[in-house]
């Protein structure tokens, strides 16, 4: 594997094709950030899986999309741990459930995982393990090695500000581990990934693979564009800025500084207008903004998210075929797309590149 590593070469800003990143592994069609769901992925042929990375209560990195795991296992079906569900502030906001950072490794590993989406497929709940982080970088590298290509890593850090508040800090056990696997410096196949700014600063001084600041949203305002928010860690240090900031010129440059890319949700690209309430199925698309352009001037590559085959999710224009979205965001030249479906992503890829 570490010949595969070294023979790894990152699309970006060089005219290659955009990557392909398997959004919680293939979770379109398998419970999110299980090995069954990352494995489906490979086989479809996805560039990267995405592993969102919390902490155990004895320190390990596990594998889910929120420390809430509510919504994703089966925890609330095991009596023995009913006096567990609390009320926790997260971020800022008040939040109800299980949480990881209250179990050990070994009772996680007693639950299963389910299909958080209730329009998605519900016979696989209940089959599958949470995975640690060490589960998924050997899956990556032992097929990898069983295919005769890369398949990299793309973890995001979750919640950093309050993990490290409850002193479980993510980034100094992330970056350990990736250097016991022999990935620390731009060779390896792994991207780094987080909402928060602050720990992106960290982690740059820590290890030289590459990181992505993201660009979250919390809705479309009248017009169409984002309703931007701003990451925790400057709502935690009184800085006013918000995403909607750090996609200007300067905050571009100030990116540029810490980071490699950004990861914007898809909005920040092409806007929309829809009534309140409605799904994005009835949604009109803007004309495509500049961020592409102006992150590519900055020297930041693009990985926009998420794409998603279910017709709710897909905006009036596209007619109701995912593949026409894909089009859309190649065309405008994006680096990477973050799917739930890696199959559509690559199809749509394929099929621009014989145009």
């Amino acid at each position: 594997m570490n010949g595969c590593a070294r023979d790894f070469v990152f699309p970006t800003l060089n005219g290659m094709p955009p990557i392909v990143i398997a959004h919680r592994g293939a979770s379109g069609y398998l419970p999110e950030h299980t090995l069954a769901a990352y494995e489906r992925a490979i086989e479809q042929g996805a560039d990267f899986i995405e592993p969102d990375l919390v902490s155990t209560k004895d320190g390990v990195l596990i594998v889910r999309h929120e420390l809430n795991i509510t919504e994703t296992t089966n925890v609330s079906d095991h009596s023995e741990f009913a006096a567990r569900r609390t009320t926790k502030v997260i971020d800022g906001t008040s939040v109800e459930g299980w949480f990881a950072d209250d179990f050990t490794l070994a009772e996680i590993k007693t639950l299963r995982a389910r299909q958080r989406l209730p329009f998605r497929p519900q016979q696989f709940n209940d089959l599958f393990e949470i995975p640690t982080f060490e589960e998924v970088i050997s899956l990556a590298k032992r097929e990898s090695e069983r295919r005769g290509r890369v398949i990299g890593i793309y973890p995001e850090t979750k919640h950093p500000s309050y993990h490290r508040s409850v002193g479980l800090p993510l980034e100094e056990k992330l970056v350990e581990t990736l250097k016991r696997h022999g990935w620390a410096d731009r060779t390896a196949p792994v991207v780094i990934q987080s909402f928060e700014t602050a720990n992106l600063r960290a982690l740059r001084k820590m290890t030289g693979v590459r990181l992505v600041q993201l660009i979250d949203g919390v809705g479309l305002g009248a017009d169409g564009s984002p309703l931007p928010g701003r990451p925790y860690d400057f709502e935690a240090g009184g800085d006013s800025r918000t995403y909607a900031d750090l996609l200007t010129e300067d905050g571009l440059a100030e990116i540029r500084t810490y980071a490699d890319g950004i990861g914007p949700w898809k909005r920040y690209l092409v806007g929309a207008i829809a009534r309140a309430g409605a799904d994005e199925s009835e949604a009109k698309l803007l004309a495509p903004s500049s961020v592409i352009r102006d992150a590519h001037k900055a020297g930041l590559f693009v990985h926009a998210w998420t794409f998603r085959n279910d017709p709710q999710y897909l905006a009036t224009d596209y007619g109701g075929d995912p593949l026409e979205e894909y089009r859309q965001f190649y065309r405008l030249g994006v680096d990477g797309v973050f799917s739930d479906f890696p199959d559509t992503a690559i199809a749509a890829r394929a099929a621009e590149r014989n145009q």
